[in-house]
């Protein structure tokens, strides 16, 4: 196998030939410049590449080697990250005007060092929506995401970019960041597997906030081991992170085996089908069936769940920005300056009823919990739309601003922090990717991973290669 082919493999086919030393860490990093170099111009995937950054930290890893010493589980594998994600060196965008021209980021975010520190060499930052707020990928400073399936078509958001390189094979790991559904809806709409674990779970220690009570961190990948393998290096308790649990490391790699094995699961019906495609339903049914799975279960109130998410989002996010709107509004993206102009504007009793209602809406699912350990539901209401599409679509018999519609069915989820592992299932009509959420309980990521390992193993989920 070349180098080159290498890099179609999974990242623990790569870490396992740099660890025997079939093939040396720096020449795995040469071959994904190489291939970011003749593939990203067309994909605007990346937007910072850091390749003298790569280089040393690929010589350190065969040095490493070359003592004797073993440089960790992702030993040599390329990744990148969302630019909201604090590089070394580089000033953190995410995804803003503003924000490139920030001071040059002291330290590397918590998670990208302890990815370096399980051997991973880190090669850039990735393109986004503006500070986050985004379900496209398309970005009015940088430009947008373009999905690698078709070109024409959104690579979804915010974590476009990150999405977009991991589908096209530009790498096989990258960071995301989910606070409504900006991992899973790139997951989806690019056909990679795709984390959001459980709040707290995962340090956000070094990462621009959005909605500081909703902001999960997670990986994107092309196989659920890689998923897996990648979350492992991340857990543990940090202390620069206030929101993250003291909860020790629960590995997962090696349970995946197990697979749906002794797991009760049901597929969510009625408000995960109102407005989706025939395509999206039909590939939960592609997984329920593949399961076993008879039982359908609706949770309560899921409208008021998305209203209560839309009101907490736009609240948080807009007080964090208001001291710059104040003073560089005209730096902003307009549609996102106005998202947060009008979540400045919440009425404070509005948002107090969220969060009751939040608690409330936890207590119902944990209910549904105790009968139940993973449900099934679409990621995303439809494939991918073409880019530079606005305007409204008509779903459930009403018609919803497109954007919007793009998350109604993952907000629900992360409003509550539940873990959710995004699996690749089935294609549109157009041979677009789709997505199923597969839902675990909090803490619980090792079931839903579990779930969606089952799924690969039996050719249900799996990565569609992008053509060409």
């Amino acid at each position: 196998m070349s180098v080159d082919s290498l890099l179609d493999a999974e990242a623990a086919t790569i870490a396992e030939a740099v660890r025997s030393r079939a093939v040396s860490a720096v020449a795995v990093a040469e071959a994904a410049l190489a291939r970011i170099a003749a593939h990203n111009p067309a994909l605007n995937a990346f937007t910072d590449v850091t390749a003298d950054r790569a280089f040393a930290e690929a010589r350190a890893v065969d040095e490493t080697l070359a003592r004797g010493e073993d440089p960790g589980p992702l030993a040599g594998v390329p990744f990148a990250v969302k630019n909201l994600f604090d590089i070394r060196g580089l000033p953190t965008r995410a995804g803003s005007r503003i924000g490139r021209e920030s001071p040059p980021a002291a330290r590397d975010a918590t998670a990208i060092r302890r990815l370096r520190a399980a051997g991973a060499v880190l090669l850039g930052g990735l393109n986004m929506g503006e500070y986050a707020y985004d379900f496209t990928g398309e970005n009015a400073h940088d430009g947008p995401s373009r999905n690698p399936h078709d070109p024409s078509r959104m690579a979804g958001g915010s974590s476009g970019g990150s999405g977009a390189a991991v589908a096209a094979r530009l790498v096989p790991l990258a960071l995301g960041s989910d606070t409504n559904g900006s991992i899973r809806v790139p997951a989806a709409f690019c056909g990679i597997f795709g984390l959001k674990p459980t709040f707290g779970r995962l340090s956000r220690a070094g990462t621009v906030p959005f909605v500081a009570s909703l902001d999960h961190i997670g990986p994107l990948a092309r196989s659920v081991r890689d998923l897996a393998a990648a979350y492992d290096a991340m857990q543990g308790w940090d202390a620069d992170d206030p929101a993250c649990r003291r909860k020790a490391a629960e590995p997962v790699t090696d349970r995946l085996p197990l697979g749906a094995q002794g797991l009760r699961i049901a597929r969510l019906g009625a408000a995960f089908h109102e407005g989706a495609t025939a395509e999206a339903i039909a590939a939960v049914e592609a997984c329920a069936e593949a399961l076993g799975v008879t039982r359908t279960i609706d949770l309560p109130e899921i409208a008021r769940a998305r209203a209560a998410a839309q009101i907490i989002t736009a609240a948080e996010a807009g007080v964090l920005h208001l001291d710059r709107l104040r003073t560089r509004a005209l730096d902003y993206d307009p549609a996102t300056r106005d998202r947060f102009l009008a979540g400045a504007l919440v009425p404070a009793a509005w948002l107090i009823a969220a969060q009751r209602f939040r608690r409330w809406f936890f207590e119902r699912v944990m209910e549904t919990f105790r009968a139940v350990d993973v449900l099934l539901a679409p990621a995303t209401p439809f494939a991918a739309p073409p880019l530079g599409v606005g305007g409204t679509i008509r779903l459930g018999g009403r018609e919803i601003p497109l954007r919007a519609a793009i998350g109604l069915f993952t907000a629900p989820f992360s409003f509550v922090g539940l873990p959710v592992v995004c699996a690749p299932v089935g294609r549109s009509a157009e041979g677009l990717p789709l997505g199923v959420q597969i839902v675990a309980a909090p803490w619980r990521e090792e079931h839903a991973l579990r779930v969606a390992a089952a799924l690969e193993a039996l050719g249900v989920a799996r990565c569609p290669a992008p053509p060409g």
